[in-house]
């Protein structure tokens, strides 16, 4: 059976471990080459030997997302090691926890720079290749956090609603060149929270934000995959503009406590 991606190229951003390693594993799963982009090279060089050892096609590359040059070289990597690019899922960001009065400037202009600049040049460099072909699919990652309010995260907040309406206006300028452009929104995600907090702190973590969501559970990794290939490939050719909220149903509740009587 045909893959939903069969002889597509692609680029997963931040590719090397969470969300991007899933989804690049996901795209090759589903019969696209993928560039493998990521700030450690050697993680992205782990996630290729992941997909060729299966039996896919990809190459990897030292990245950081930020920087118009290494985003450049990426996309050539695309068109001169596999002939063309389909596929670009926008995938770098970061978070630093502070409030508002108490950020730096410095910590502001990174947070921006990693989440909502690597988003426009990713765009910028793609939309070129995939405008002349008249054929594209990209997605951006997002956040229920673009779309909400979280105490201290203001930065954060500001980056992925930045995104979220980049996504639009990319999506509004290309489509009548064949060019779709989406974002997705996640919940809490199950990515690197162990190596990041500790074991102890992580299953903590887990629990207080597993909590949160009406079904229980932070989110997988595979299960953003599965929505960004859906949104990558032709089932959702009609699609563009949108912000998919993949959160549990975290989102869908007013936040007021249940009603007396209520089960």
């Amino acid at each position: 059976m045909a893959g939903k991606l069969d002889g597509k190229v692609a680029i997963v951003t931040a590719g090397g471990a969470g969300i991007g390693a899933a989804t690049a594993r996901r795209f090759a799963a589903e019969g696209a080459a993928v560039v493998v982009a990521d700030l450690s090279g050697t993680r992205a060089e782990q996630v290729r030997g992941e997909i060729v050892a299966a039996g896919g096609r990809a190459a990897a590359i030292k990245m950081d997302a930020a920087e118009p040059d290494a985003v450049e070289a990426a996309v050539r990597l695309a068109i001169d090691g596999f002939g063309r690019l389909d596929v670009l899922f926008n995938n770098a960001g970061m978070a630093e926890v502070s409030l508002l009065h108490e950020t730096s400037l410095e910590s502001w202009n990174r947070v921006i720079a990693v989440t909502l600049t690597s988003t426009f040049l990713g765009l910028k460099f793609a939309l070129p290749i995939m405008r002349a072909q008249k054929s594209g699919a990209i997605v951006n990652t997002a956040s229920i956090s673009g779309t909400r309010g979280d105490y201290g995260m203001g930065s954060y907040n500001a980056a992925k609603a930045g995104v979220i309406n980049l996504t639009r206006s990319a999506a509004l300028e290309n489509a009548h060149h064949g060019v779709r452009v989406n974002c997705v929104c996640p919940g809490a995600i199950n990515t690197r929270v162990a190596q990041v907090m500790g074991k102890d702190r992580a299953d903590d973590f887990r629990r207080t934000m597993g909590a949160a969501h009406p079904l229980g559970r932070m989110g997988e990794p595979e299960e953003i995959a599965a929505t960004v290939t859906f949104l990558a490939s032709d089932e959702a050719a009609f699609i563009t503009g949108a912000s998919v909220v993949v959160d549990g149903g975290l989102t869908a509740w007013t936040g007021l406590p249940r009603m007396p009587g209520a089960k």
